[in-house]
């Protein structure tokens, strides 16, 4: 095997990517960058002891690749292509699971019933006045 190898065939022998299609789109869309270069041609070779940052939904993932594959094998196969260097992902935001944003979504029935008051509201008419 040669010592270096296509950036979008490394990232799909690694499982970043689920087609080397979709590996070649990360990289032309500017979402890889190669030993902190941004990297724009899916042809950018790789070899080993490189460092590979990624935007991937939502998540950076850094990782410095220590081997070259010769195919797409099992997971456990292509954990060993790379050492993760990523930061832990950050918690996600608390939001306490009854409440919702007002306004979004459909009314309640606590809010159907006021609207239906005050739509009773506007159609009584006033005092003296017909």
């Amino acid at each position: 095997m040669s010592d270096s190898q296509r950036i979008d065939k490394w990232l799909w022998h690694a499982r970043v990517a689920k087609t080397r299609t979709l590996a070649a789109s990360l990289v032309t869309g500017g979402h890889v960058r190669l030993n902190s270069a941004r990297i724009s041609k899916a042809s950018q070779p790789v070899k080993p002891g490189d460092v590979v940052t990624i935007a991937l939904r939502g998540r950076i993932l850094v990782l410095r690749i220590e081997a070259i594959g010769d195919r797409r094998g099992p997971a456990s196969e292509a954990a060993t292509l790379y050492c993760d260097l990523s930061p832990p992902p950050l918690p996600p935001e608390e939001t306490p699971p009854g409440s919702r944003p007002r306004g979004g979504g459909r009314p309640t029935k606590r809010d159907r019933r006021q609207i239906v008051a005050w739509k009773d509201d506007l159609r009584a008419p006033d005092d003296g006045e017909i």
